[in-house]
């Protein structure tokens, strides 16, 4: 059953029990069904941006190690080989909202 949940969630499918109707009691947050934490979620959302682990750490007051860990971590949890897939899996499961990523803004 552990392999079966791991491919479900590399094939970003949310699997229930069989006596439930679909869509019955799953999470309705894609990040949270795809298993990520708040952090992830927050590294996540500056690789979609294009950040490096540098700006990440410096931004998330994290160490550039820390940070790459996370990037591994949800690069795993997501089924992709790169940060451009991660990217990609995030705007297309519409993680954050885009005038967030193309903001521009200069903090």
């Amino acid at each position: 059953s552990d392999e079966v949940a791991l491919l479900g969630r590399r094939a970003r499918l949310t699997l229930g029990h069989a006596t439930e109707p679909a869509g019955a009691s799953g999470p309705t947050d894609p990040a949270g069904a795809l298993g990520l934490t708040g952090r992830e979620r927050d590294v996540l959302r500056l690789v979609s941006d294009g950040r490096t682990n540098r700006q990440i750490a410096e931004e998330l007051f994290i160490s550039p190690k820390t940070a790459s860990v996370h990037v591994s971590n949800i690069l795993a949890k997501l089924g992709v080989s790169g940060r451009g897939e991660a990217a990609a899996v995030a705007h297309r499961l519409a993680l954050f909202p885009a005038e967030r990523l193309t903001s521009g803004s200069t903090e």
